[in-house]
C-alpha cells in the first residue's frame, strides 16, 4: 500500500502498477519532502516526476503545493488514475498531465522547464541510458532548480553532465539518494 504522506491528499491510498516497479518507501519519501521543504523547493513550483510508476513523489509534491506536476512512465495507466484522485481533492489551479512517452523521448521533445525534478529509474537502468537523460533534462531545468535521484546504493555513482552540480548523497538501506542542483 501506497498513501500521500502530507499535503491536501495526505493519507490517500494511491495504486500501485504490479510486477517491474519499486515504489519509494514512506521513510524515504518523507525524507525527500522534509528536505524539500527545508528549502522551500515545493510551493508553487514545476515538478516533473520521470520514471513515474505510481506517481507517487509527483503526487506528493502536488499534495504539498506544487502548482504544475508533470509524470512520465512507458506504463502511465496507474499514474493517471491517481492523478485523478489527487485533482478531484485539489484546491484551483492545480495542474497534473501524465504522458507514457519512454523518459528519453519525452525529454528529447519537450519544451517546458521544471524548477524540481524526481528521476527514480528502474535500479537496473544502465548508466548509460541514466546518462543521456541527465544531458538532455539540463536544458529542460530552471535556474535553480533541485534535481533527486533514486538509484540502487550498491550501484556506482553516475557521472554527472555540466550544467549539474552534486550536491550530497544519502542512503537508506538499499536506496542511494543524490542531491543534485542546476550551477
Amino acid at each position: 500500500m501506497t498513501r500521500i504522506i502530507a499535503g491536501f491528499a495526505g493519507s490517500l491510498t494511491i495504486a500501485v502498477p504490479g510486477a517491474g516497479t519499486r515504489p519509494t518507501s514512506d521513510r524515504v519519501r518523507e525524507a525527500i519532502f522534509s528536505a524539500l521543504e527545508a528549502r522551500d523547493a515545493i510551493d508553487g513550483m514545476r515538478a516533473l516526476d520521470l520514471y513515474a510508476g505510481s506517481g507517487a513523489l509527483g503526487l506528493e509534491a502536488a499534495s504539498r503545493g506544487a502548482a504544475h506536476v508533470t509524470l512520465v512512465d512507458r506504463s502511465i495507466k496507474v499514474a493517471k488514475a491517481n492523478a485523478a484522485l489527487i485533482l478531484r481533492q485539489a484546491p484551483s489551479g492545480l495542474a497534473i498531465e501524465a504522458s507514457g512517452a519512454s523518459v528519453q523521448s519525452f525529454l528529447d521533445s519537450a519544451r517546458s522547464f521544471w524548477d524540481l525534478v524526481f528521476l527514480d529509474p528502474p535500479y537496473e537502468l544502465g548508466l548509460g541510458e541514466l546518462a543521456r537523460n541527465l544531458v538532455a533534462l539540463v536544458p529542460r531545468l530552471s535556474p535553480g532548480a533541485t534535481v533527486v535521484l533514486e538509484r540502487s546504493s550498491r550501484t556506482p555513482e553516475p557521472e554527472w553532465p555540466e550544467g549539474l552540480e552534486f550536491e550530497r548523497r544519502k542512503d537508506y538501506g538499499d536506496t542511494a539518494l543524490y542531491w543534485l542542483s542546476t550551477s
